[in-house]
């Protein structure tokens, strides 16, 4: 398989071009069994990265952005405490950024809810000994994202993440192509990216379907009739609040992931347009549906 050149940071996007980094599963004190389950879906998973701030990861890179697993180990239940009140399952909708303190100036312009910026690292180890991967992230307010976070990553240190040799998954996926948000009020909820960005930014579908272009990816925003329609059964949340519920990820040959899936004892079902889907139940609490197509 031949793979494009490593993706990081476009140099031309600014403050009004949404570019999709990265998406975070929370899985709590999880990690252990959410890292056996993500290898049996077919991902190569770095080995665990330990965040100064007292997190723990394993990430899928691929082209353009990654899937990250998030949690702690029982030593750092304490540490971070703010991340471990979102529910399980989808819960980082992650944005590129090249100019993190120039965004956060912003977004405070726009009168939006933001926090202060936060540095931290996390120790790589490679061929030539352990390296040290830095980045910057800016956060829109807690009150603005419910069960869940929207921030913007600046990457210090694209090298230490984006490597071709961490970029080969045995399901064949090369990027995430789709990430869903689950509202009662798609409306009310696309308006938030809108500010961010622009209203440019986003494509409307019907009276209840919104999109936001984020590079190789798309933000979808449906009713949760309407992700449960496309994606099957995905997290409700009790007070009908917005729930981050769904990734559709591109893969070189459906073939090769049916195949995967099988022998690694997955449920998984065909779907009527030719795709893959995993149910929620089966990956954490995150529907996966697996495309060939964008």
């Amino acid at each position: 398989m031949t793979l494009p050149s490593i993706q990081t940071q476009d140099p031309t996007n600014d403050h009004h071009v949404p570019v999709l980094d990265h998406v975070v599963i929370n899985v709590h004190g999880a990690l252990d069994q959410a890292q056996a389950r993500y290898a049996q879906l077919g991902f190569q998973l770095s080995a665990r990265g330990h965040h100064s701030l007292g997190s723990s990861n394993h990430l899928a890179i691929f082209g353009e952005n990654y899937l990250e697993l998030l949690g702690f180990e029982p030593q750092n239940e304490g540490r971070r405490a703010d991340l471990w009140e979102d529910p399980p399952g989808l819960s980082g909708l992650v944005f590129k950024t090249q100019d993190s303190l120039g965004l956060y100036t912003h977004l405070q312009s726009q009168n939006l809810a933001v926090e202060d910026p936060s540095e931290f690292h996390r120790p790589v180890t490679l061929p030539d000994g352990v390296k040290e991967a830095r980045f910057r992230t800016v956060r829109l307010g807690k009150s603005l994202v419910r069960n869940g976070r929207t921030f913007f990553c600046h990457h210090f240190t694209p090298d230490l993440v984006w490597r071709d040799a961490w970029r080969e998954h045995p399901n064949g996926v090369t990027d995430i192509v789709e990430f869903v948000v689950s509202s009662p009020d798609p409306r009310a909820t696309v308006a938030l990216y809108e500010k961010v960005f622009s209203p440019d930014a986003v494509t409307t579908v019907s009276a209840h379907e919104f999109v936001l272009d984020a590079g190789q990816a798309k933000v979808r925003f449906l009713t949760p009739d309407a992700a449960e329609s496309r994606y099957g059964h995905v997290p409700r949340t009790p007070d009908g609040s917005e729930r981050y519920v769904a990734l559709a990820l591109r893969t070189t040959a459906l073939a090769k992931t049916r195949a995967l899936l099988a022998a690694n004892g997955v449920a998984f079902a065909d779907q009527a347009d030719g795709s893959v889907l995993v149910a929620a139940n089966e990956a954490f609490q995150v529907a996966l549906r697996f495309t060939e197509h964008a």
